[in-house]
C-alpha cells in the first residue's frame, strides 16, 4: 500500500436542527462552537472537530442515506466514569447505559451512553489511569 492513515480529522452529523446540536454539545460536553467557510458550523475538541451538516444541504456532499441521528460516537475523557455518569445526570441528560466495562481501540475502558438531540448514540468513555 502507498500509503496509511494516522487519524480521523473530523466527522460530518446530519442535523435536522444543527442550532439545537451544537447547544448541547457545546452545553453537555464542553466543545467550542465555531463558524466557518459560509456559515457552516462545527464543534471543536482537543485536534478534532465535528462538522454540523444541515440534512438536505445543497453543495455539500453527504453518505449515500441523509439521515441525522445515524451515528455512533465514541469520546475519550480522562474524568472517572462516576464523573462522567454525575456530569451528565447534573445536565438533565438521560443515561441509557453505564457505566459499563468496553473495548476500545487501546483496550479496556469503562463507558457511559446517552443520545444528542437528533438521536445519535454519544459514548463517553474513561480508560484506566496508569
Amino acid at each position: 500500500m502507498s500509503f496509511a492513515i494516522e487519524r480521523i480529522d473530523h466527522v460530518v452529523l446530519n442535523c435536522r436542527d444543527v442550532d439545537a446540536v451544537a447547544d448541547w454539545y457545546v452545553r453537555v460536553l464542553g466543545m467550542r462552537r465555531e463558524v466557518f467557510s459560509g456559515g457552516r458550523v462545527a464543534l471543536r475538541f482537543g485536534a478534532q472537530k465535528l462538522n454540523l451538516r444541515p440534512t438536505g444541504a445543497p453543495d455539500w456532499p453527504t453518505a449515500a442515506v441523509d439521515s441525522p441521528g445515524a451515528v455512533d460516537l465514541c469520546f475519550i475523557t480522562t474524568a472517572s466514569p462516576d464523573d462522567v455518569a454525575t456530569a451528565l445526570s447534573d445536565a438533565g441528560v438521560t443515561i441509557t447505559e453505564g457505566p459499563v466495562p468496553k473495548t476500545g481501540a487501546l483496550g479496556p475502558m469503562t463507558s457511559c451512553y446517552c443520545r444528542d438531540p437528533e438521536g445519535n448514540l454519544v459514548e463517553i468513555a474513561s480508560y484506566p489511569r496508569s
